[in-house]
């Protein structure tokens, strides 16, 4: 490679750097580009969709293959739920169907029309806090936040289970109603990962909500 070819390629870097910048500068927002079908590939299915999103009914017509995440985020505006991983692995997409905890990125949004979907920005009465939300500001359970809306579902989902009676493979008498103590939610939480580690306070956070009647 010539000191003038590396001078060009670098050269062409800058500019797209530049570019880029510039659009960001304009507040548009960016959208990710679709997947174009390739040579011989059929074209996408599309479907109308009716979800109902924290209790309100939306009519969508999607692609059979997105998944709830992306309908929430791409297609809704419901930029409250996060993409972090998109394999299921950090729990940064967790919201509530049916009352039930899922990774909104391991399941398809053509899966879920009639369900009862709650996200993050539908968690609070009007003005009036979550009692989860309320204790993640108490005990600052949060650092980045980013982690924090799936933290928040998770743990609502969490304490409807303790309140159901169900099980860990913490708890210790499965005869007794369970003792939500840190390790029993820790090891029900361990799913929703905080790369700031703010599990400390995530903890204290949950426990001080546990007294609330959600």
């Amino acid at each position: 490679m010539t000191d003038r070819t590396f001078d060009l390629t670098r050269r062409a870097m800058m500019e797209g750097c530049v570019a880029a910048a510039a659009l960001g500068a304009t507040g548009l927002p960016v959208r990710p580009a679709a997947a174009s079908p390739g040579p011989g590939d059929p074209p996408p299915e599309m479907m109308p969709l009716r979800l109902t999103i924290n209790g309100t009914a939306r009519d969508l017509v999607l692609d059979t293959r997105t998944t709830l995440l992306d309908a929430l985020r791409e297609h809704l505006d419901l930029n409250g739920t996060k993409k972090g991983c998109d394999h299921g692995q950090c729990g940064a997409c967790t919201v509530l169907v049916g009352g039930r905890r899922i990774n909104a990125c391991l399941t398809l949004a053509a899966m879920h029309e009639g369900d009862a979907i709650t996200t993050i920005e539908g968690l609070a009465n009007g003005d009036e806090l979550h009692p989860l939300q309320a204790a993640f500001l108490h005990h600052d359970g949060y650092q980045c936040g980013y982690c924090t809306p799936g933290q928040i579902c998770s743990a609502a989902g969490m304490l409807a289970e303790v309140e159901a009676g169900w099980p860990s493979h913490v708890t210790d008498d499965l005869t007794e109603p369970v003792s939500l103590t840190d390790a029993e939610i820790r090891e029900r939480m361990s799913g929703n990962l905080c790369r700031c580690s703010a599990y400390p306070n995530i903890v204290a956070a949950i426990r001080d909500a546990a007294g609330t009647k959600l």
